[in-house]
């Protein structure tokens, strides 16, 4: 990667009258800000469709996109619906969160209306290739009609005689519903279309999309249904064992993340198929992928399903090299890895294997009693690495600032020359672009002087987060202004 800088901004976050960001008009707006900020890069969550929680992380599908950012005015646009449909629905009180529940309660019935309106179009012709380009997508729409049937329960809770995708039972729904699965498959299309649309727009800008892949599923994914084989599941589909995160500084408990884990000694057998699939898939979508919890695959914290906090787990080895090796060989390489936490030697050869590039974050490496071994230190950082301030788990540029003892404010200011008079924020965003790695990038919460009420995700935590939307018109000339000059000046432009 070259030097050069960008913003992460989820699609959920962006300003729309309908209740949560998406495609349409506002998505190329940012784009002609970071146009005019001369940003290369643009780097978003996981477009997957979210489920329980809300997180991007969990998700029914690792290959479906989420049906929420498609844009009802494109769709209006193509004669799919009409503004009546969905301009007098209430699609929240609050312009600057979602309220998911609203969202799931009323944006299929919308879709569902538009998908019946197209599948009576004549011309089908771009639709049946989009299927035939994408197989993934039947088994998506049978999960997701089955679901349905079962009062949208998770797959553990499903009547049992819809557990085995080859069974009578499935089969006879696949062909008895055939009209009401066929609507999930359209609303795919319309979610890819709109998105390949707003990347070539971006492309054409001169902006290169950075994605992100979770490193596991949903246990109530269609993945684990059509793949059962590849997870380590029970015959009812329960995990045997879960993710999680070991007790750390940060949290006592840990964090149960409750995803059942890979059968690795069985993917291995297929030579990673399923793998190689979703990160094909995923390259294809996005210029550079980011793979989510990179330690994972080297060794992983294994805590038995049906514990309540992750104290009692063990670590247990990765795929390592084999894996790696064979993304390196049938994949096109433009990845990223998120290496954050605790590193032990057997992680920092598997990443040094790779020659993908790392994270870092600033926020964690302004540490006055032991910067000089901070990996996260502005000195301490490596040329092939895509540098943060924060992430997306963690607290915004004013949240932390506001969090830290007075001594390490000091501590802080001093460290990166704060003059005193100009905002703090842009003094460490100047900062930031001033650092080695090829790779900076700004949250979009910190270009705005945000405090932690945006915070995106507080890891451990249900019910607050990825909420957060920007107001429209807040990415404005001044600012793009503003972060153009200091991208020039440190040579990112």
């Amino acid at each position: 990667m070259e030097r050069k800088s960008g913003v992460v901004m989820h699609i959920s976050s962006l300003p729309s009258p309908y209740g949560i960001g998406t495609f349409g008009k506002e998505a190329r707006q940012f784009v002609d800000f970071l146009a005019d900020a001369k940003q290369t890069y643009w780097q978003i969550l996981p477009l997957s469709e979210t489920s329980y929680g809300d997180s991007p992380y969990q998700s029914y599908s690792t290959f479906a996109g989420n049906p929420y950012f498609i844009d009802l005015d494109i769709l209006n646009s193509q004669g799919l619906i009409k503004k009546s449909d969905y301009k007098n629905i209430n699609w929240g009180n609050d312009a600057n969160r979602v309220d998911y529940k609203l969202i799931y309660d009323n944006r299929f019935a919308v879709l569902k209306k538009a998908a019946l309106n197209f599948l009576n179009k004549k011309d089908l012709t771009d639709y049946k290739e989009f299927l035939r380009n994408n197989k993934w997508v039947n088994d998506y729409a049978l999960f997701k009609h089955i679901k349905s049937l079962n009062d949208y329960k998770g797959l553990i809770d499903w009547d049992k005689k819809y557990h085995d995708i080859n069974g009578e039972a499935v089969k006879k729904i696949k062909k008895d519903d055939a009209s009401e699965i066929e609507i999930y498959k359209v609303i795919q299309y319309f979610f890819y279309n709109q998105w390949f649309e707003l990347k070539k727009y971006a492309n054409e800008k001169g902006i290169l999309i950075i994605g992100d892949c979770p490193i596991y599923v949903a246990n109530d994914s269609c993945d684990v249904w059509a793949n059962r084989e590849l997870f380590e599941v029970d015959e009812d589909l329960k995990p045997i064992s879960v993710a999680a995160v070991p007790p750390d500084g940060f949290t006592a408990d840990g964090q149960l993340w409750g995803n059942p884990l890979y059968q690795w000694d069985v993917h291995k057998k297929t030579k990673f198929k399923w793998w190689i699939n979703r990160v094909n898939h995923l390259c294809a979508i996005y210029d550079y992928l980011r793979i989510d919890h990179f330690r994972g695959l080297s060794s992983f914290y294994s805590v038995k399903y049906g514990e309540k906090t992750a104290r009692d787990g063990v670590w247990r080895k990765g795929p390592g090299e084999d894996l790696i090796k064979a993304i390196k060989t049938r994949t096109n390489n433009q990845i990223i890895v998120e290496d954050l936490g605790y590193m032990d030697d057997d992680v920092k050869e598997l990443l040094a294997y790779s020659e993908y590039p790392g994270m870092a974050i600033l926020e964690f490496g302004f540490d006055m009693y032991n910067t000089k071994h901070n990996e996260n230190a502005s000195y301490n950082l490596k040329k092939n690495q895509v540098v943060y301030f924060g992430s997306h788990d963690s607290e915004t540029m004013m949240g932390w600032l506001n969090s830290i003892s007075l001594e390490q404010l000091d501590y802080t200011k001093r460290f990166v020359n704060y003059d005193g008079h100009s905002k703090l924020n842009w003094t460490l965003i100047s900062f930031l672009l001033s650092t080695r790695p090829d790779t900076a990038l700004v949250l979009a919460q910190d270009l705005l002087e945000l405090d932690n009420n945006a915070r995106m995700n507080e890891p451990g935590t249900l019910g607050n987060n990825w909420v957060w939307r920007a107001n429209k018109g807040d990415f404005n000339l001044r600012i793009a202004k503003r972060l153009k000059e200091i991208t020039e000046l440190y040579g990112r432009d």
